[in-house]
């Protein structure tokens, strides 16, 4: 039974990893055809740095990675003053907050974005840039809240009012009480935030409008359409993943000595 397990644990991963292996490998080959090995070449590389590539994906770039900045920043500050708010109802009330808050995470991804296209239609609202954005918001919000709760309940529940008592007013001891408590948790919420925003297809295609603009998401949809994908897809999509990984293994490092310290 054990080695079933290992097995099947090998599987999973396999099936998880193996694609984005076979990205990274052939974005070390010049060959237009994911598939087809050339011998080794970093061309697609100095394609992607020198700004050999089309227009339209360059501004995809700069979109994607402003929309996800933006948004994963208002939600970490949104969600870290709601989960403050959350963790200090009552119990009852609080248990209903926290399962309205996981009702957007468990939602199909489809259904927000078509009720947020309805809303900003209903409102009058034209989309683009700024509507994405307030879309990015509201579904990585919810998340940002689901990883700052467990901080707020391991911290001690005493420290505000001692802060209150030696004199400080309720926003001094937000800012040099609370936040560095539950630090930890807003930024595993930003990153989370910031990563969700990236990866977003279903959502940003409801709100982005018809006014050009254009996301990597929404990029790679139109490009796979038309047949194929731009080869420095590839590139970039291994630098997006190896930063991602770096990110978390510090940030992992970082929370074991924190902790080893303790």
């Amino acid at each position: 039974m054990r080695y079933i397990s290992k097995i099947y644990l090998w599987f999973l991963l396999a099936l998880l990893y193996l694609p984005i292996a076979i990205i990274i490998f052939f974005s070390f080959t010049d060959s237009k055809v994911l598939g087809n090995w050339t011998g080794f070449s970093l061309k697609l590389y100095c394609s992607l740095f020198a700004g050999n590539v089309q227009h339209s994906l360059v501004g995809a770039i700069w979109n994607t990675f402003a929309i996800a900045v933006i948004a994963s920043a208002a939600s970490t500050f949104l969600g870290s003053i709601a989960a403050i708010g959350i963790f200090n109802l009552r119990n009852r009330t609080r248990q209903i907050v926290s399962f309205m808050n996981s009702i957007p995470m468990m939602n199909s991804d489809i259904i927000t974005g078509i009720s947020l296209f309805l809303l900003f239609v209903s409102l009058g609202i034209s989309q683009g840039f700024t509507t994405v954005v307030l879309a990015h918001i509201t579904f990585c919000t919810p998340y940002v809240v689901l990883s700052v709760l467990p901080r707020l309940r391991q911290m001690n529940p005493n420290i505000y009012e001692a802060a209150l008592d030696l004199g400080a007013t309720p926003i001094q001891a937000l800012r040099k009480v609370i936040f560095p408590e539950i630090r930890p948790g807003m930024v595993s919420g930003f990153i989370l935030a910031f990563t969700l925003s990236i990866d977003d297809f279903a959502v940003t295609i409801f709100t982005i409008g018809n006014e050009g603009l254009e996301t990597l998401s929404t990029f790679i949809y139109a490009d796979a359409r038309k047949g194929g994908l731009t080869p420095e897809l590839r590139p970039l999509s291994t630098i997006i993943f190896v930063a991602v990984l770096v990110l978390l293994l510090i940030i992992n490092k970082r929370s074991e000595n924190k902790f080893a310290n303790k």
